[in-house]
């Protein structure tokens, strides 16, 4: 009986040491040497810099092409331009102030665009005979060529055709149709392709 009771004394002081004479806990890592901390700094500003890098090209970019953008609006802009119609009063050929206010929004296009050549198609409401009328849509085409040469364009750039009565834009017997009918109409023949706006 006693032999058990040293037994246990001896298995429960051999606990209590175990327990608290452990290995103790490991101690904190060290702090990082300082080149460790200059390659993290270095990396980090390298990050920075990229990414500043980055957003600089995509803005450049987006600028880029809201200047395209813009030009190709202008460009859409001055190929109207050129091909606004003019009109003609009662059995005239002269340019009226309307027509000479469209006539001189093509002279700076086509100053600034030397490649581009027009076709001018003079046309005539159905009064008046065939010969007369074709006679009369070739004054047309003449007088808006002499008009744009008088602003220093060459004459070769542009062709005249008169189409008379043959081409009508409206049809009707009546004042509102006749004044859509004398006309002069454009074509771009060259230089579709090289078309700047007026500077």
């Amino acid at each position: 009986m006693i032999v058990r009771r040293f037994f246990v004394t001896v298995f429960a002081a051999t606990l209590l040491v175990g327990a608290c004479g452990g290995d103790p806990p490991p101690p904190p890592p060290p702090p990082p040497p300082q080149q460790d901390m200059d390659s993290l700094r270095a990396y980090n500003d390298s990050v920075a810099r990229a990414a500043a890098e980055a957003r600089r090209r995509a803005e450049e970019e987006a600028a880029a092409r809201r200047a395209e953008e813009a030009r190709q609006a202008a460009i859409r802009a001055a190929r109207e331009t050129l091909m606004e119609r003019v009109h003609f009063d009662y059995d005239e050929s002269a340019i009226t102030p309307a027509a000479e206010t469209r006539l001189r929004a093509k002279v700076g296009i086509l100053r600034a665009s030397p490649d581009v050549q027009l076709r001018i198609e003079g046309h005539a409401d159905e009064r008046g005979s065939t010969e007369y009328n074709l006679a009369l849509g070739n004054r047309r085409a003449e007088s808006i060529r002499q008009f744009l040469v008088g602003f220093g364009l060459t004459a070769n750039r542009f062709e005249i055709v008169s189409f008379g009565e043959s081409r009508p834009m409206a049809q009707g017997s009546n004042e509102q149709a006749w004044a859509q009918n004398r006309r002069g109409e454009f074509v771009i023949t060259a230089g579709a392709n090289a078309i700047n706006p007026a500077r």
